[in-house]
């Protein structure tokens, strides 16, 4: 019998021999399908996805940092088809939309501070390039034209357009694009169990960490570096947290310099570590918030840079614009699902829920520990890396070819035939990510923690 959601052989061999002739996949390794099929996702429910053979895998990665409510939620559909029927698309060149309006109210209302000013994008890639422009005129108009660098960590991923790229610390992601954007700048991340100097103290370590940023603009000279990127917690490397008081010497430092401190919350806001923005997680004011992703759990593409009112009054003068945008930005389906994305997060406790049973999450996942391949677990909220290790008293870690036979070799495929969709990933040193929808509970832990110890133990064989 054919399972439900499966689609019968005809139509199975359709889509993959026009997927194999048309469709140019993201960040993939296309060489990989010349001769297997390729994976084929037709339906979602809760935090369950189906593919085309009728299988059903648990969304440990919430698509990609995005499903926070979960798949299947009809309101949000209705949302969509509600706004279109009403107006369908308009832009934010000089006009404005209500559901644009509202949705703008709501984000300021939400933000620390005063970061009251709200440019919508399509994505956020599109966010971060915007805050780097407009940190750039900002210091342009008030008379400090010099101020164009920015710093950013090692490792750290902020976007595939030139800008955020060349913002990005990832220099094999870079390579294939040079030249890039001239001006950026890496100081170290927050990889505290790799840390070479205070890794036993994170008071100090932090400290130290956030120091560098003060010598990097001490390096480049202040009166050049307009701003620092930072995520609240650093996803590529495997989601490193801020040690305590970090975010803290981090705003002294920008204050200090008179550099503007932008939290690249893309993937980290809405939920995903239990606060709508993860700024309030840490206690931190910034500058600017770049975000996507979570802003409507992914039913449309949506983002958007929050701006303090410091930041946009250079514009409220005579002739002068912030001569940037997108067609898309703000488009009045997305922003529709947008709100109705945050009232459910109001009416369902989204937030209080991530609070109340990320412990569960975390101790759930650091059962893995007792494994020898498991080196370290770290993340905050919904959202965790597992670090796996050669030699767990050691750290020593996979060398490139290990860690190809390792992840892509065998774990990627091992995890999802095992029903689980997650991330392993080598943007640094090997790790599987965990990011689920944020209606997990803890039998959803468990099934996570029992499919990964089993895939686990087996990969110790197959090294």
């Amino acid at each position: 019998m054919i399972p439900p959601d499966a689609l019968d052989d005809a139509d199975f061999a359709r889509l993959q021999q026009s997927a194999k002739d048309h469709l140019w996949m993201h960040f993939t390794r296309m060489s990989s399908y010349q001769t297997a099929d390729i994976p084929v996702i037709v339906r979602g429910d809760g935090v369950y996805i189906y593919d085309a053979k009728g299988k059903r895998y648990l969304d440990a990665l919430a698509g990609l940092f995005v499903n926070q409510l979960g798949h299947g939620r009809t309101e949000l559909a209705e949302a969509a088809a509600k706004q279109a029927s009403e107006l369908a698309f308009f832009p934010l060149w000089s006009y404005a939309h209500p559901k644009s309006i509202e949705l703008a109210g709501r984000l300021a209302e939400f933000a620390p501070g005063d970061l009251n000013r709200v440019f919508f994008t399509s994505g956020g890639g599109e966010a971060v390039e915007s805050a780097w422009k407009l940190a750039k005129q900002y210091f342009k108009l008030t008379g400090r034209p010099g101020k164009h660098k920015v710093i950013s960590r090692a490792i750290a991923y902020h976007g595939t357009t030139q800008g955020a790229l060349s913002i990005t610390g990832l220099p094999e992601l870079k390579a294939p694009f040079e030249p890039l954007v001239p001006s950026t700048f890496r100081v170290p991340n927050t990889n505290i169990y790799r840390a070479s100097i205070h890794g036993d103290d994170p008071v100090a370590f932090g400290r130290w960490a956030a120091d560098q940023i003060a010598v990097a603009i001490e390096n480049e000279g202040a009166d050049t570096v307009a701003a620092v990127f930072l995520e609240p917690v650093q996803n590529a490397g495997g989601c490193f947290p801020p040690p305590p008081g970090y975010f803290d010497r981090v705003r002294e430092i920008c204050d200090e310099y008179d550099v503007l401190l932008v939290s690249d919350e893309v993937i980290c806001a809405f939920g995903r570590l239990g606060h709508m923005f993860g700024a309030d997680r840490y206690g931190y004011q910034p500058d600017i918030i770049t975000c996507a992703k979570g802003l409507t759990s992914g039913y449309a593409p949506l983002g958007a840079m929050l701006a303090t009112d410091r930041l946009m009054e250079p514009f409220l003068h005579g002739t002068t614009s912030f001569a940037h945008g997108y067609t898309f930005g703000g488009h009045p389906v997305s922003a529709a699902v947008a709100l109705t994305n945050l009232d459910i997060f109001e009416r369902e406790g989204i937030n209080e829920h991530v609070r109340s049973t990320e412990g569960e999450f975390r101790a759930t996942l650091e059962k893995l520990l007792d494994l020898p391949l498991v080196g370290d677990v770290r993340g905050d909220g919904y959202f965790y890396g597992i670090e796996l290790v050669k030699d767990k008293v050691t750290k020593e870690t996979f060398d490139d070819e290990e860690s190809e036979r390792l992840l892509r070799g065998y774990l990627s495929k091992a995890l999802f035939d095992a029903g689980l969709y997650c991330r392993a990933d080598d943007r640094g040193d090997p790790v599987v990510q965990l990011s689920p929808p944020l209606i997990c509970d803890q039998q959803h832990f468990d099934e996570m923690e029992q499919i990964l110890r089993a895939v686990l133990i087996e990969a110790e064989n197959h090294l």
